[in-house]
């Protein structure tokens, strides 16, 4: 099993949710976050002061699922969040050990 961590602009959520739930992917966690990378932020003026904004809205995104498919979900997550323009987002991928589901007690990819 591996778990993708996707970290994707907030409005391209719905497109990235529909792009895994075409390959079969049925459960998502999804988490607001603020953060930067490379873009290191922007200025705005708000009642004639001007201030930096350092962190950016943005969304994590976090899935466990099977190896065999986690191609197909980096690739689709890519389509879908990809707008061309610097603070796209970022995809991680590690390995995860085991997965309990509480319920019922079930292990590893019958869980997820």
């Amino acid at each position: 099993m591996k778990k993708i961590e996707a970290i994707i602009k907030p409005f391209k959520l719905d497109e990235v949710k529909d792009a895994l739930h075409e390959i079969g992917l049925q459960g998502i966690t999804v988490i607001e976050a603020k953060g930067f990378g490379r873009q290191r932020g922007h200025t705005e003026l708000y009642r004639g002061a001007e201030y930096v904004v350092d962190f950016l809205p943005k969304v994590k995104i976090e899935i466990i699922l099977d190896d065999g498919i986690v191609e197909q979900a980096v690739e689709a997550i890519q389509a879908a969040a990809r707008t061309g323009r610097i603070g796209d987002g970022k995809i991680f991928i590690s390995p995860v050990e085991d997965a309990i589901r509480i319920r019922t007690g079930e292990r590893g990819i019958e869980a997820v």
